[in-house]
């Protein structure tokens, strides 16, 4: 099936909406976002933007595809073509997750025992470089992050919060994709490496990757949002209903 999105843009929200079923409620059905529409161009950051809990998280999830959504389109310029991203296959999610979306969460999820070298290779031997050169380029993203090499062959379970993150990060940033998803990537970082992101952030901008972010760091919402969207304004009213 063919898709029409708009000139330019790296991601489109048509009509998306999202509930939540209550199972400990009697499945009470709660709608939680109604009707979200809004484009990523390309080389722009578009902003998530609202209070804690008024659905920033969710909309990313819904992109990402760790949510589903109850309907409207989630379009993604991808492989050449248009990945409707709400009703696409578990498969065709995961090649663009490896091919065409890069998400920066501000969480580490690592295996175990795994180096930080090679957790942040690992993107790269998924889509066909060398081991070789995609720890060459892990090592080159840990130098820029300020991990020391002394630190890349151990686990990044047994770092700081800080210096998880800067894998993270490093992770995220080590393959280069049309669209980034950015959730909260500076939310531990000390001054000194919040500049080195917003230089990283701002050198994929340049080479027209899209991205679509979430920073509670006004100083970093300033330095690289070219647009913010309130996500107040697809937030159901919900009636209170009467004791």
């Amino acid at each position: 099936m063919t898709h029409d999105m708009p000139a330019g843009a790296a991601l489109s929200l048509d009509g998306v909406d999202k509930t939540f079923t209550l199972h400990l409620q009697d499945a009470q059905v709660l709608p939680v976002l109604r009707n979200v529409a809004f484009d990523v161009p390309q080389g722009r950051c578009v902003v998530l933007g609202g209070e804690s809990g008024a659905g920033k998280s969710t909309i990313m999830k819904m992109v990402f595809g760790s949510y589903g959504a109850e309907g409207g389109r989630i379009l993604l310029r991808h492989g050449g073509s248009v990945l409707d991203l709400a009703a696409a296959a578990p498969r065709e999610v995961l090649a663009a997750r490896r091919d065409t979306m890069g998400y920066v969460s501000q969480f580490l999820r690592a295996v175990p025992r795994v180096a930080a070298l090679d957790v942040v290779a690992e993107p790269l031997v998924e889509r066909g470089s060398t081991r070789a050169a995609a720890r060459e380029r892990a090592g080159e993203l840990l130098t820029r992050l300020s991990i020391p090499e002394r630190l890349w062959s151990l686990p990044p379970a047994t770092f700081s919060g800080g210096e998880q993150q800067r894998v993270n990060i490093a992770r995220g940033f080590a393959t280069e994709r049309p669209l980034m998803l950015l959730d909260e990537p500076t939310a531990s970082l000390d001054a000194r490496n919040r500049g080195v992101v917003i230089e990283m952030i701002r050198e994929r901008l340049s080479a027209g990757v899209g991205m679509l972010a979430i920073f509670h760091d006004a100083d970093v919402r300033e330095a690289v949002g070219d647009e913010i969207i309130d996500v107040r304004r697809f937030t159901p009213v919900r009636e209170e209903v009467a004791a």
